[in-house]
């Protein structure tokens, strides 16, 4: 008798241990206090934690990186005349961009001008929400490039003297450049990042 009492001991202990609402308790209360010391960022909170100065510098850098490239291959196949390095005719020759290593240049230059162009939409209308302000950030540029500034800098031909292929395509490239920008900054520094995990967890 004594020897299956001391085997059925432990098993009513597990039983009891497990029927006990106290026992259950102790490890929410434990976990509670755990999570209570974790820094959890809330809704509205996330430009604290982002520098606007190192952010900008990597998104214009892929910004350039990535649209650049898609530039490059627009000239390739013909969709428009004006090269990726259109930004470099102002320090190089024009016989130097159409070459290889003047693509190259051209890229990086280009890398160059996305890096500034994020750095002051980062500075002046990062709290824009939507996509909207990035794609007219984009036609913006556009504008200045291809109409104001470009042409009289010798960046490439007036307006009427390019292709309708190039135009369109130039158009769109640059709604396309100012979109992934402006809708990149506005998801870290704006709350539409958080709503939907909040509404969940709600």
């Amino acid at each position: 008798m004594t020897d299956y009492n001391d085997k059925e001991m432990p098993i009513r202990d597990q039983h009891d241990e497990k029927s006990d609402p106290h026992s259950q308790r102790r490890p929410r209360r434990r976990d509670d206090k755990v999570m209570g010391r974790r820094s959890i960022p809330r809704q509205g909170d996330a430009h604290y934690y982002t520098n606007p100065f190192s952010f900008a510098l990597e998104l214009g850098f892929f910004a350039g990186l990535i649209w650049g490239g898609i530039h490059w291959l627009f000239h390739l196949l013909h969709f428009t005349v004006v090269p990726v390095g259109f930004i470099a005719e102002l320090f190089f020759k024009h016989e130097y961009i159409y070459t290889s290593a003047g693509h190259l240049t051209g890229w990086l230059c280009f890398i160059v001008f996305s890096i500034l162009a994020s750095l002051l939409y980062t500075f002046t209308i990062r709290k824009l929400k939507g996509p909207i302000p990035g794609m007219v950030y984009g036609i913006v540029w556009w504008v200045i490039l291809f109409v104001l500034l470009g042409p009289k800098l010798g960046m490439m031909k007036p307006l009427n003297r390019l292709t309708w292929d190039s135009i369109f395509t130039e158009i769109c490239f640059f709604l396309l450049w100012g979109l992934f920008i402006g809708y990149t900054v506005a998801m870290e520094y704006t709350d539409e990042r958080k709503r939907e995990p909040e509404q969940a967890g709600a």
